[in-house]
């Protein structure tokens, strides 16, 4: 979790030197993913756009990104909740442009959040077949039915370097399995639905 004690105000002061309110725009953008902190591409921009040290630019990504990070982990939405993060000392014009585009990023930020939490695997889609078995070397399993059941599993996608991987898994089932598998997701289900009342 990010915290306030990591945000270094006095080199977020740097954005003074940008030429115009989209170079700070941008960097407010480029600087919430966790791997903005190291990005060089985007270090070597921001000493290119505001003629400063690759040092000055370095903490000035950090600080950005923690402050940003901080913002939405404490899921402040208004101005009034933002504003007095910063010090009182803090340039009165940047501290409001920031706050403005802070608010404007918020939804966005908060949703690629979201999306890149640790997580189970996820099932993406299922298929089965009902298959009757033919041939056997023991009659007691001739013409017995079963259950094939296919699902397409997705991994994490932060554990697979943002790059999902999908893999599917396919069960065979009895009748009996069968059987005691519905009615264990029937009770999941109305466990869910008694919580979600």
């Amino acid at each position: 979790m990010a915290s306030l004690s990591d945000v270094k105000f006095a080199a977020l002061e740097l954005l003074l030197k940008a030429s115009s309110k989209d170079t700070v725009r941008h960097l407010c953008g480029e600087s919430f993913s966790s791997s903005a902190v190291c990005s060089n591409r985007l270090v070597e921009s921001t000493v290119t756009n505001l003629s400063v040290t690759s040092e000055e630019a370095q903490q000035l990504l950090h600080s950005l990104h923690h402050l940003i990070r901080y913002i939405v982990f404490k899921g402040l939405t208004s101005a009034d909740e933002i504003l007095p993060l910063f010090p009182k000392e803090f340039h009165q014009s940047l501290k409001n442009l920031l706050t403005k585009m802070f608010l404007e990023n918020i939804p966005t930020w908060r949703t690629e959040a979201q999306a890149n939490q640790v997580s189970l695997p996820q099932m993406i889609d299922f298929d089965w077949r009902v298959d009757v078995k033919t041939a056997s070397d023991n009659i007691n399993r001739m013409a017995v039915p079963s259950c094939l059941l296919q699902m397409k599993i997705q991994e994490d996608a932060s554990l697979c370097g943002n790059k999902p991987m999908i893999s599917t898994v396919t069960v065979e089932l009895s009748k009996e399995t069968l059987d005691t598998m519905l009615d264990g997701l029937g009770r999941i289900r109305d466990q869910l639905s008694a919580v979600a009342k």
